[in-house]
């Protein structure tokens, strides 16, 4: 499936059951819960989707769910988070044989590439593989940034066709646009910052919350692109305080709850992650319990993508 790198694409969680196997019933309620919402794309493998715990056995079934569940309605994008250049290029290849549409890809883990080495390393995996790939660009987190010069050099590769923006800059988007125009497809990676990155020409969404919420973060990219400034605000003002459980060391577990709280999830984690207690539970539940009293009315938003 070729793949249109814009609209919402749920970076979705692993569902477990609390005897640590995968629970792919569940994993298919959020899912189609996505679906149902209009979400453009489905990406796995990312943190919230704990994949530096997840065994590569595990991995390859939850991309072959994913294919199963959508039937070729939307994309499945698989995140590579590997050490090597040879382990990135073997996930690939499986990625493809599961019947993955697209690689989201982080520079090499662990070893702190330089420019060169980081450049070497995409274009090795992409010239290895026919699947589009993502850039996912965060260097707060992961200690590399994927500078304009580096993206210059990194599209004589066709299949590098996007990037998932976390550098927690805005006029980043504005930068890429001016020299690269539309060779290069933005969606925003950081929830707190999504709505203003698609006011700024972000193509789109790899979106957190959306995992408990997906209607009202299609709806807020819905509304954005059809100009309707005002209601995409007045949604994303309600969502800001649920949105900002996503950029916390402790994403998975919050998101988790709040999937808990909607009916498409549950709290189950893999450890050494664990389920949140006490002061800090109580906090995350008095948020999302806030959010859910207040939940706003959405419009047609699904009328919009037809215009």
């Amino acid at each position: 499936m070729k793949i249109n790198w814009k609209g919402v694409m749920p970076a979705v969680t692993t569902k477990f059951t609390e005897d640590d196997q995968l629970d792919l019933v569940l994993f298919e309620t959020n899912i189609r819960a996505q679906m149902d919402a209009g979400v453009h794309g489905i990406i796995l493998g990312g943190t919230l989707g704990e994949a530096s715990t997840l065994e590569d056995d595990e991995k390859r079934i939850l991309v072959r769910k994913a294919v199963e569940i959508v039937d070729g309605s939307i994309p499945i994008v698989i995140n590579i988070a590997e050490q090597t250049t040879k382990n990135a290029i073997q996930v690939a290849q499986k990625a493809l044989e599961d019947g993955a549409s697209g690689l989201m890809m982080l520079p090499p883990m662990r070893y702190k590439a330089d420019d060169r080495e980081t450049v070497v390393y995409f274009k090795t995996v992409a010239d290895s593989t026919s699947l589009p790939i993502m850039i996912y660009n965060n260097p707060v987190d992961y200690g590399i940034e994927v500078t304009l010069d580096m993206f210059e050099e990194l599209i004589v590769c066709e299949n590098i066709q996007a990037v998932k923006e976390s550098t927690r800059d805005l006029s980043n988007i504005t930068r890429m646009k001016n020299r690269f125009g539309d060779r290069i497809q933005i969606l925003s990676g950081v929830d707190t910052l999504a709505l203003e990155s698609l006011l700024m020409g972000a193509d789109g969404w790899v979106a957190g919350l959306v995992c408990a919420f997906p209607k009202e973060t299609v709806a807020i990219y819905e509304l954005a692109k059809a100009g309707r400034t005002k209601e995409a605000i007045a949604i994303y003002r309600w969502f800001l305080p649920l949105l900002e459980l996503d950029i916390n060391t402790k994403l998975v577990q919050n998101i988790k709850l709040a999937e808990v709280a909607t009916g498409i999830g549950s709290e189950h984690v893999r450890a050494p992650r664990l389920p949140l207690i006490g002061e800090e539970r109580a906090n995350v539940l008095q948020i999302i319990e806030s959010g859910l009293k207040s939940r706003p009315t959405l419009p047609a938003y699904k009328e919009l993508q037809m215009n």
